[in-house]
């Protein structure tokens, strides 16, 4: 596939392209535009699914319904190691660790809602347990676990997020701070005029 990708990507590796249904893309640009079609369609599952958001098969088959038109992986854990996440053997054993931790944190208010959410979204960003979609997945979810709560789901900064720019460059900055305990500039970008 040609095109330059976004920074703070997941490249898709040789084998894991060889798993995309539409054969007819041919461009990264090609490749987003269907994706994101894809991607409408999970959204619109989302807002009316009865599943709970904190459950490893609801997140699986947010992941599914996302990228189910698009990659024979869809919804499956990946089987190797990338530059970011966790080993990939841990990856169901990370997951129900959030899914846990998320059920406890809510229960017993150990952060606001709109805060665990936050921080249950970079957990499942760094956890990266798919092959590819993982920032667009852990958005979507998060969309989910805050409905849920009853609460809006967050800005996203208008969803600009996926191509470069100072939007997605302010996200990867307060991701990596997360990386090291530093919530601030997330929740910052996040909680900004919440109520």
């Amino acid at each position: 596939m040609s095109d330059k990708e976004t920074d703070g990507a997941t490249p898709v590796d040789p084998e894991e392209a060889e798993a995309l249904l539409p054969k007819h893309i041919r461009s990264r640009a090609e490749l987003n535009l269907w994706e994101q079609a894809n991607i409408l369609e999970a959204a619109k599952w989302v807002r009316r699914a009865r599943a709970p958001a904190l459950s490893d098969a609801t997140i699986r088959e947010v992941h599914r319904r996302m990228f189910d038109e698009t990659w024979e992986w869809a919804g499956r854990y990946r089987t190797s190691d990338k530059t970011i996440g966790v080993y990939w053997a841990t990856i169901p054993t990370e997951v129900k660790n959030l899914v846990d931790d998320g059920r406890y944190w809510l229960d017993k208010g150990t952060y606001p809602v709109d805060e665990a959410a936050a921080r249950l979204h970079h957990r499942l960003v760094k956890i990266h347990p798919f092959p590819n979609g993982n920032g667009r997945h852990a958005r979507l979810w998060c969309d989910m676990l805050l409905r849920q709560q009853g609460r809006p789901a967050f800005e996203w900064r208008n969803r600009e997020l996926d191509a470069q720019g100072e939007a997605r460059t302010a996200y990867i900055a307060a991701l990596r701070a997360a990386d090291g305990h530093d919530y601030g500039p997330l929740l910052g970008l996040l909680l900004r005029d919440r109520t």
